[in-house]
């Protein structure tokens, strides 16, 4: 055999071993980077956090208390911003979020597993993305599923939690404006206004898309989509994924969709059980609580 065909045929099994490794992997949702005395202050802890983020390359664009003991912050990367540009609805990928917690005395720094949005998203792989944060914040240990999920399992129009719950691609259309400044405007204004209990924690232009895209992250202080409604329930678990927050609402010229609340919640929580104290049916109300918000955010009313 020559030596040109030889190297082709190890370059193909290669590749096939390769492809059939990526295939078992198996992804976790939340990445805990690392632990903090919890004698320190929460406002010393995010600004080290954010120091360390925007020293390597994170550009930190929103910040909010959802409650006690907890501060939520989201950031872009150039990577992120790039390959949300290029996916189908990747802008709800473009925005990378950190929680800071206390639990049982300790701070945890906890973050979105880049591996894990960007298969769940159908994003390009997030590799710089990981990099960057795992020397800005760490990275103990990947979280949020004892097994985890493949990637046939967690992929768009693969996962949905249950038989007739959404798919990442069944999206939420909350409201159709005139044009995209107008969508952009009434959602600026009315999270600012804190309309239904929102409050407005970024804004953010995702470039390379086929039209004007802007993302909003927005938490819920109240009600059955409240941000601590939902938590206490579903995340009571040693690590906590916090980072799940804040929701997303994105204006794609002039349309207002969202990931169902259904989707979200559970791709984020992907162990939770339907019944039990910490299961689904403790918060059947929060998805229409959540989209309540929503639709009065976007000027639709109740």
């Amino acid at each position: 055999m020559e030596k040109r065909q030889w190297l082709g045929l190890c370059m193909a099994a290669t590749l096939a071993i390769g492809t059939a490794v990526a295939a078992q992997t198996r992804y976790k949702p939340f990445v805990l980077g690392q632990k903090v005395s919890g004698s320190e202050a929460m406002t010393k802890v995010v600004a080290d956090v954010r120091a360390a983020l925007a020293k390597n390359g994170f550009d930190v664009v929103g910040q909010y208390v959802p409650f006690r003991n907890t501060t939520i912050m989201c950031a872009t990367y150039p990577e992120m911003l790039k390959v949300a540009g290029e996916a189908h609805h990747g802008g709800f990928g473009a925005v990378e979020r950190i929680s800071v917690t206390k639990v049982h005395g300790t701070w945890q720094v906890s973050y979105v597993n880049p591996d894990y949005l960007a298969v769940a998203y159908g994003l390009h792989p997030l590799s710089k993305t990981d990099a960057a944060l795992k020397t800005a914040l760490g990275a103990m240990k990947v979280f949020g599923s004892r097994r985890g999920l493949t990637r046939d399992e967690l992929k768009p129009g693969s996962y949905h939690y249950a038989l007739f719950m959404p798919y990442f691609n069944n999206v939420y259309h909350v409201r159709r404006f005139p044009n995209h400044a107008a969508a952009v405007s009434m959602i600026r204004t009315n999270l600012a206004r804190h309309v239904a209990g929102s409050s407005f924690v970024y804004e953010v232009n995702v470039p390379g898309t086929p039209k004007p895209t802007t993302v909003f992250g927005f938490g819920i202080k109240k009600g059955h989509g409240g941000d601590h409604h939902i938590l206490r329930v579903v995340d009571a678990h040693r690590y906590r994924g916090y980072a799940y927050l804040p929701y997303e609402m994105m204006v794609v010229g002039r349309r207002v969709i969202a990931l169902r609340p259904r989707y979200r919640i559970a791709v984020n929580f992907p162990d939770t059980s339907m019944m039990g104290s910490h299961g689904f049916m403790n918060i059947m109300s929060a998805p229409g609580g959540i989209r309540k918000v929503m639709r009065q955010v976007v000027g639709r009313g109740g």
